[in-house]
């Protein structure tokens, strides 16, 4: 399970964040996940609070997204959404396209409480 090792990852850049901000707790983070990442949300919803634990983010909560897939076609240079299974153009019905988006993992936002 590699869940742990990203939430393990992202705890450490969250760290980072929260001590730029001078922050005192980490209350929410708000992450989007491509169907192509390799990552399963559910597994890293279910991990986040054992890896969080004694972190400045031990009573945040991990908010998690869908991203869509998006390709680029080769033949006619649209940009559409497609499947995981059917990378295919939604405009032209093409298979050679090229992928835009779907295979990451973004940290969309964090959200701190500060003494300010």
């Amino acid at each position: 399970m590699h869940e742990l090792s990203i939430c393990q990852s992202l705890l450490k850049q969250i760290g980072n964040i929260a001590a730029e901000h001078n922050a005192t707790a980490v209350e929410n983070v708000y992450l989007q996940v491509g169907p192509l990442s390799g990552i399963e949300p559910e597994l890293l919803q279910s991990v986040f609070p054992f890896a969080s634990a004694n972190t400045i983010a031990e009573q945040a909560k991990l908010i998690i997204s869908a991203m869509p897939i998006r390709v680029r076609c080769k033949t006619c240079f649209g940009e559409s959404e497609a499947s995981i299974n059917r990378l295919v153009c939604g405009l032209c019905g093409d298979w050679q396209t090229e992928l835009l988006a779907g295979d990451e993992l973004l940290l969309e936002r964090v959200e701190m409480r500060t003494d300010h």
